[in-house]
């Protein structure tokens, strides 16, 4: 009688983004205007001041999160920076640890490249500081593309603020609002209806060649909606990046014949390569719907990449901590419906791809390790770890081929 094939097990890969915990050996080198990141540490500090009663906007209390501090959360805060967080103290019984980056970088392509086994092999490039931030041969590329006399902005901004302010001045003329940030990105803002959905996708598909041959990461468009004093952004918004200088985890899966599932803007982020289905959604909450449905229905071997964008979005750049914690506490009360939902032979990782302490000065991303908590195979602490390593552990539980520096954890 021959014995039944082995079914092989799923894989998840989780990215709370943002969610850091301190204790980057190079945090010094990185800065959030004049200030070093050297202390930051998203989720202590987020704790620390649940504790003190420093963020009870929404919520009260100490930071409860019991599902992933269960796993191993709370011990990685405190292998990563030596700092503990109060609320967090559950003796781990999943797998956990902490991982260090070395792309020279502390922003979203940077960290999910690396994650998934390609660290960044060149600097990236920024707009300065100025008023205005852009070469004069880039904004008129850019009216010359749009089909329009000017742009608007040409500036370091936050997207809801500048919106807010030119907003009525760009439905009136019909330029597009163009701002950057401290992260190696150009953005555009144009009305759904007053500019064309669809115009400010082509606009920055066709700018992006030219930004990304000056290293700049990402094109990023950010239709909004509304009339003056009501402007919102809508759930279109979409990220044009620099494709990976390497076959990523998604396309040593995809290569293998596995099924891979992209949940929220990690198809933008690896430009499609090496996915097999997209999973978009309105917010973190419809995302985490499709996670869950991936969790009951993914077929056996395949791969679920996710990414969880408003801890970073939303409340990290906004410095806004009891919000942040709103956030970290909603996503383990469904962390815990997502587990329930697994099969046994599944892994899945929850782990981070940067930090951005909302108690610190500035609104840039901080320099952090990040957590790595799992569930599933190889339940016990795996100490400090590389970025590199979580693709390479990936996939020895998935047994496809691994590429690039990582080692397997598992």
């Amino acid at each position: 009688m021959e014995a039944e094939a082995e079914v092989p097990g799923r894989a998840f890969l989780i990215v709370m983004d943002s969610v850091g915990c301190g204790g980057a050996p190079d945090a010094r080198a990185f800065f959030n205007g004049t200030r070093p990141d050297t202390g930051a540490n998203t989720l202590a500090h987020i704790a620390a001041a649940c504790a003190e009663g420093r963020a009870e906007e929404g919520r009260s209390g100490s930071l409860r999160m019991p599902v992933l501090d269960s796993l191993g959360l709370g011990a990685a805060v405190r292998l990563a920076s030596g700092a503990g967080a109060p609320g967090f103290g559950a003796d781990p019984q999943g797998l956990w640890g902490a991982a260090t980056e070395v792309s020279r970088g502390k922003d979203t392509p940077s960290g999910h490249w690396e994650l998934a086994g390609v660290p960044v092999p060149w600097e990236w490039s920024y707009f300065p500081e100025t008023d205005p931030a852009f070469p004069p041969e880039l904004t008129a590329e850019v009216a010359r593309l749009a089909g329009t006399e000017g742009i608007l902005g040409n500036r370091h901004a936050s997207g809801t603020e500048i919106i807010a302010r030119l907003g009525e001045e760009h439905i009136r003329t019909g330029w597009p609002i163009c701002y950057t940030s401290a992260d190696s990105v150009f953005q555009i803002a144009a009305h759904e209806q007053a500019f064309g959905l669809e115009r400010l996708l082509a606009l920055c598909a066709a700018l992006a060649p030219r930004l990304h041959a000056m290293k700049i990461g990402r094109v990023i468009a950010r239709p909004f909606t509304g009339a003056p004093g009501s402007f919102r952004r809508t759930a279109n918004r979409h990220d044009y990046a620099i494709a990976p200088p390497a076959p990523t985890l998604l396309d040593w899966a995809a290569g293998a014949g596995r099924q891979t599932h992209a949940i929220g803007k990690i198809g933008d982020i690896f430009s499609m390569r090496g996915v097999s289905d997209l999973h978009k959604g309105a917010d973190d909450a419809a995302l985490f719907e499709h996670l869950l449905t991936l969790a009951s229905d993914a077929a056996p071997g395949s791969l679920t990449f996710a990414n969880f964008v408003e801890f970073d979005s939303l409340y990290g750049h906004r410095r806004d901590v009891s919000g942040y914690a709103r956030a970290l506490e909603a996503f383990d009360a469904t962390a815990g419906r997502f587990l329930a939902r697994l099969r046994p032979g599944d892994l899945a990782i929850f782990t981070a791809d940067h930090g951005n302490d909302p108690t610190w000065t500035g609104t840039d991303h901080t320099r952090e390790r990040v957590p790595v908590i799992g569930w599933g195979r190889g339940l016990r602490p795996v100490g400090q770890v590389a970025f590199t390593d979580v693709a390479a552990s990936v996939a020895a539980h998935l047994g496809i081929p691994a590429q690039g520096p990582g080692r397997s954890f598992l």
